[in-house]
């Protein structure tokens, strides 16, 4: 567990606040319970390593205002849209024997313990945050989904996943699906024909294309002897043809 110093604040107006912002401090507020509200500040660079973890808005911290500490667990934090920067942040106090939904992140383990990961399967991740509903002195920093003896097609359900007493998903109506071991997806490319069959393929039709021509060429020389032999006939049978008498 955490622990993280809180100042108290009285001026909440925005002057106030943007001053407290430029002096590296985040303006927060801490509620629930039968206290009343408090408004507090806490230094950035204590807190700035926390709100960037994936369990913060589930994690239980300890905050110790002037002396005083109360389990708290962040429910809301505001970022500047432009540095992305913590402005503020809402703290609620961990009421024993209270029930809170919080959405808690998954873990998945034994990935190379995995039968369908080890055949090139891929997992399939569903919901990477499970809501739950938890007594506020027991809350999970993280749901753990133990991968071992998966094969490809296997589907794990919030059912196979062991929570601890007391602890419930906020959806009881079904059996969702939290993850899959899903077969890999293999795009194959079409087959491109070797540099030697290309060449081979080009140089057949090189000779084609000569056969071709050397067929017309031929043709072509047949079609002149014939012409010759016809006019060679012509020219004999009007030289045997008698002169025509006058």
């Amino acid at each position: 567990m955490s622990n993280l110093k809180a100042l108290k604040r009285e001026n909440t107006s925005s002057g106030s606040n943007n001053k407290l912002r430029s002096e590296g401090l985040v303006p927060a507020i801490l509620y629930g319970g039968k206290e009343a509200n408090k408004n507090i500040s806490i230094e950035k660079k204590d807190i700035k390593n926390l709100i960037s973890s994936d369990t913060f808005l589930s994690k239980v911290l300890e905050l110790d205002i002037d002396g005083k500490k109360e389990k708290v667990i962040p429910r809301d934090v505001a970022f500047n849209v432009v540095s992305e920067e913590p402005i503020h942040i809402d703290f609620m106090r961990i009421v024993s024997g209270k029930k809170i939904t919080l959405e808690i992140p998954v873990k998945f383990i034994n990935h190379p313990d995995s039968p369908g990961l080890k055949k090139g399967g891929v997992l399939n991740i569903v919901r990477r945050k499970v809501e739950l509903k938890c007594p506020a002195e027991n809350i999970p920093d993280e749901i753990i989904v133990n991968l071992e003896g998966t094969d490809i097609g296997t589907s794990i359900k919030i059912s196979s996943v062991k929570l601890d007493k007391n602890i419930f998903p906020t959806i009881l109506d079904r059996d969702f699906v939290i993850a899959t071991v899903a077969s890999p997806t293999v795009i194959k490319e079409p087959e491109k024909p070797a540099e030697g069959d290309a060449a081979a393929e080009g140089a057949e039709g090189e000779v084609a294309s000569e056969g071709v021509e050397a067929t017309a060429a031929k043709d072509g020389d047949a079609s002149k002897k014939d012409d010759k032999s016809k006019d060679g006939a012509d020219k004999k049978s009007e030289e045997k043809k008698p002169a025509e008498k006058k």
